[in-house]
């Protein structure tokens, strides 16, 4: 284990809390009770609630983080950004509609906390383990959990098998194992699971990992990604009530038993509807006045789904009285957040005799709450999710914050709650400012989406008018703060390429996305255009078979991908690059200003770092600009580190990767901009790879280098300007004259 040690500073185990990530599937923000809105868009009354008390409380505990985002509108590129703490801009392999492909060997929320001490276990839904689409085993599977930082699984690593919530009963999805298989460890377990509904069985097996956790080795901190499926899919219902108590003794328990799992494996699989949703004469009425003749049809799906929503709501309060009941609620952070917006889907499974299969209706509830869009639109509804924080011990309770946050922040809040430093390939920042009550101190983060897929938007009656049927196509999305302090929305779909104008939108004051105010701000649309191409930058995205299948229908290529990015304008510069150094170590490149000391570095300038001779156990920073002198599609670049054991650099152009020579870097090895994992265009070397598109001028670079345990430490970055009308430049050190700050 290598933990950072800055000036000698230690932390001990006790000082790092617990952390619980739970991820829910397809919940609208609007499926919590607390957001049920007063009046809709359309001016009707106030949709019927789903019972979520647990939830309710856990708000009223904690922090509800009302503007939080998603990084995609769909399970698999949703979670690969989650688990990476990368933008949707920055992801190297699943993207769009990529299920089961394999998510790159890089850092993960879970390998980032075991190098904090912490034990890892992922139970529940995985779907980006790779294996061949809808497939996959422990020695298939090239990004099986294992394989990315967790120290044990349990569940479904294929993710149309994760669409089943009850394994056994249910028809088979998996082409490999010929059953929905559910994995223990390595082991195939789905046989003995009788009777057992998802949301019972991953909650059980959870408290059951963390009560044998605690006992066994209570001074070391644990991460638990528990990662529900419901209310996804098909709307299965659980087979009994809810045992009462919940926590270590009540709720439901794991018996370990095959055929009998868990205590509540008894009654007939998918026939439990809680008895507030029977026979409701309000639905009743509401549905009569809204839905007309599908009246019987919209309540039918609406007891299911919101008998799936309680039942997780159910789940989580057995889980927080759980923490109370071993005591350790105060030195535990609990996340609970869903992976996009609500579905209206029908799901992969189809009904069976007595086991009906309606197609959710999230008009029903407004599940997209005060919103439009929903699961596959990067409207409010798609994109912005429930979230709360329950930790009585670290944050500010019965709080609410708009503040813009999204699913690559819990890398860079996570590590800080371990005490160490943002790996630099993040491209989130700490929310605990913000959670804590802080607003003034709260960092600025980013909030940036990319999403293709056909089609167009439902026609609900409360959507606003702009947004009935519109298509979707190629979506993107960034906010921005106002020079006003407004953060705000820029939206583009349907785009056809770099040059389509954004729509801007005030969220906070139109949340369903009516008036446009983009001609309110001057020069906004050319500011829009060059943050974005400076946000994100384009890989091949070609497709590795060991790493998965991609069922893909937009492909990975965006056609904005060979946009040249645009340079800035500084005014004056001086020469060379500014420095910073501190004496430390750290197990990845971090970002520095994360760096405990870093306040406090030895500053200078550098005419030309590729000249210096960098000190043993040092963290360096350089930055400012590389003047690019020619447009060019194809400009590479070409990294090599002195070979010393523990030396490795990030290099941020902009704000996107240039290069990374960090996670499972070589020392004194080469590596360029095309270091793209899982993809062909890292497998071998490839006339006309894409390169980065850039027009000349001054771009913003970051350089940061880890010198290992000895020196001298050194580095070179070279450039070549690809294949551009058939002429290509040979590779050469970038000189010390395109530098300045």
């Amino acid at each position: 284990m290598s933990l950072l040690l800055a000036a000698g500073q230690a932390f001990s185990a006790a000082e790092k809390p617990n952390i619980i990530l739970v991820l829910v599937d397809d919940m609208g923000w609007g499926d919590m009770s607390i957001n049920v809105p007063d009046t809709c868009a359309d001016g009707t009354v106030r949709p019927p609630s789903i019972s979520t008390p647990s939830l309710a409380q856990m708000a009223q505990q904690g922090v509800q983080l009302r503007r939080h985002y998603t990084a995609a509108p769909v399970c698999a590129p949703a979670r690969a950004s989650l688990f990476s703490g990368t933008h949707q801009g920055h992801t190297e392999v699943i993207r769009n509609n990529s299920f089961d492909a394999a998510l790159e060997n890089s850092h993960t929320l879970a390998s980032v906390l075991r190098e904090a001490g912490y034990t890892t276990a992922l139970i529940g839904k995985w779907g980006i383990g790779g294996g061949m689409e809808s497939g996959g085993t422990p020695t298939t599977a090239a990004a099986w959990p294992t394989l990315r930082g967790f120290d044990y699984f349990f569940g479904y690593n294929n993710h149309l098998a994760g669409h089943r919530h009850y394994a056994k009963e249910e028809s088979n999805a998996d082409p490999e194992t010929h059953m929905n298989a559910i994995w223990d460890g390595e082991e195939l377990i789905t046989p003995q699971l009788d009777t057992c509904y998802s949301t019972d069985l991953f909650t059980a097996r959870g408290k059951k990992w963390i009560t044998d956790h605690v006992k066994a080795t209570p001074d070391k901190p644990f991460f638990l990604a528990l990662t529900l499926i419901a209310p996804h899919a098909r709307l299965a219902v659980p087979s009994a009530p809810y045992p009462a108590g919940g926590g270590l003794n009540g709720g439901v328990q794991w018996l370990g038993t095959p055929g009998k799992m868990i205590n509540t494996a008894t009654g007939q699989w998918d026939s439990y509807i809680y008895p507030q949703y029977q026979n409701n004469a309000e639905w009743q009425e509401y549905a009569a006045r809204r839905f007309g003749g599908g009246a019987r049809g919209a309540i039918e799906s609406a007891q299911r789904h919101a008998t799936m929503i309680t039942r997780v709501d159910d789940a989580m309060g057995d889980l927080l009285q759980l923490l109370k009941d071993l005591n350790i609620d105060q030195n535990t952070f609990v996340v609970f957040t869903s992976d996009n917006g609500p579905h209206n889907e029908p799901g992969a499974v189809w009904g069976f005799k007595d086991h009906p299969a309606p197609a959710q209706n999230p008009a029903f509830f407004r599940s997209y709450g005060p919103m439009d869009g929903i699961k596959r639109d990067l409207w409010e509804g798609g994109l912005r999710v429930p979230c709360l924080v329950y930790a009585p011990g670290y944050i500010k309770q019965n709080h609410n914050s708009n503040f813009p946050s999204q699913f690559h922040d819990w890398m860079a809040t996570f590590a800080d709650l371990a005490k160490l430093p943002k790996p630099m390939r993040c491209d989130g920042v700490s929310l605990l400012p913000t959670l804590q009550g802080n607003d003034a101190a709260q960092q600025d983060g980013v909030v940036y989406s990319e999403y293709c897929f056909g089609g167009g938007m439902a026609q609900y009656q409360d959507y606003a008018a702009n947004k009935k049927g519109r298509s979707r196509g190629e979506q993107q999305v960034i906010m921005f703060r106002a020079e006003d302090g407004r953060y705000l929305k820029a939206i583009r779909t349907n785009m056809a390429n770099a040059q389509a104008d954004f729509e801007v939108y005030d969220v906070e004051a139109d949340s369903h996305e009516t008036t446009n105010i983009a001609a309110q701000l001057p020069g906004i649309q050319d500011k829009l255009k060059a943050a974005v191409l400076h946000t994100r930058r384009a890989y091949d995205y070609t497709r590795d078979p060991a790493a998965g299948r991609r069922n893909n229908g937009c492909g990975g290529f965006r056609n904005y991908d060979m946009t040249l990015v645009p340079a800035n304008t500084p005014a004056a510069t001086t020469p060379g690059l500014a420095m910073r150094r501190l004496q430390a170590t750290s197990p990845w490149v971090p970002e520095f200003d994360t760096l405990p000391g870093a306040a406090t570095a030895a500053t200078g300038t550098v005419a030309d770092p590729a000249a210096e001779q960098l000190p043993a156990g040092s963290i360096t920073e350089y930055k400012g600009y590389i003047n690019v002198p020619n447009d060019g599609n194809h400009w590479h670049f070409y990294l090599t580190l002195s070979n010393v054991p523990g030396t490795k650099a990030y290099i941020k152009l902009h704000n996107f990767q240039l290069v990374d020579a960090d996670f499972n870097y070589t020392p004194g090895s080469t590596v360029n901009e095309s270091a793209a994992i899982n993809t062909d265009e890292a497998i071998a070397e490839q006339t006309g790879k894409k390169g980065i598109p850039l027009k000349a001028g001054k771009h913003a670079i970051t350089i940061t280098v880890v010198q290992g345990a000895s020196a001298p430490g050194s580095f070179k970055l070279e450039w070549n300007r690809g294949p551009q009308q058939g002429t290509q430049t040979p590779v050469v050190p970038v000189p010390a004259e395109a530098y300045s700050h």
